[in-house]
């Protein structure tokens, strides 16, 4: 039997560099309106060429991860930039709720957990665990956490290793916490809310940790479970 194998493509640098730059803005690094490093200074820092980071940048503002201002530079975009994409226009034109939106957010993120169980990295825990500490230091100061938990289900969606997973988990997690913000504030105003959300977030976190794909999937689909009871609830 004729074996037919495909010859290894060397990564570009250019894609390299745009790997780096879209994981430091999923894991919370880089801010929603902060300003990135000039291409100088990324190339200096990176020690490739500008041509590389350009292209990268440039990539990275089609895909409305960055956004360029004439004279200012770089800069993260903001979330609320997300209720421009088109997701918000479906769901004003399709009359989809809240629940829709968490229902098709379970498959997702339940896909998500499974898959960081069995690819993240030191690197990636660290982000998921850094979450998870920000959460809990603005809950203690009489925040909501909200920042926290979104850059939780991001850090996440980049163990993944997945381009396509990261980039709609990207687009759902920013309308949801910005779109329907106000509705979200609800479910964080209850301290043992938040007490329950921050034990689940840790019970994820433990199950990718071991590399327990199956356990993963199963605790992310407890805390959406609980985030969809809750909203039923309040319908």
């Amino acid at each position: 039997m004729k074996i037919r194998l495909k010859p290894i493509n060397p990564k570009r640098i250019s894609d390299q560099v745009f790997d780096q730059l879209r994981e430091l803005i999923f894991r919370g690094d880089y801010q929603p309106g902060q300003k990135i490093m000039t291409e100088r200074e990324l190339a200096e820092a990176l020690n490739v060429s500008r041509n590389s980071v350009r292209e990268a940048i440039n990539k990275l503002v089609t895909l409305r991860f960055l956004e360029q201002r004439q004279g200012q530079g770089t800069f993260v975009r903001s979330m609320d930039e997300a209720v421009k994409i088109p997701l918000a226009t479906v769901m004003e034109t399709q009359d989809a709720s809240l629940i829709d939106l968490l229902e098709m957010r379970m498959g997702i993120e339940c896909t998500a957990a499974s898959l960081a169980a069995q690819r993240a990295n030191a690197t990636d825990l660290d982000a998921i665990e850094k979450a998870i500490a920000e959460m809990e230091i603005d809950t203690r100061a009489g925040g909501l956490g909200t920042e926290g938990d979104l850059s939780f289900h991001m850090a996440i969606a980049a163990a993944t290793k997945n381009p396509l997973q990261i980039y709609i988990m990207k687009n759902v997690s920013d309308f949801l916490h910005v779109g329907i913000r106000e509705n979200l504030l609800h479910l964080y105003e209850d301290p043992d809310n938040i007490v329950e959300i921050l034990q689940q977030h840790k019970a994820i976190y433990q199950a990718i940790g071991d590399g327990d794909a199956e356990a993963a999937y199963k605790t992310m689909q407890n805390h959406i479970n609980y985030v969809i009871r809750f909203f039923g609830n309040r319908i």
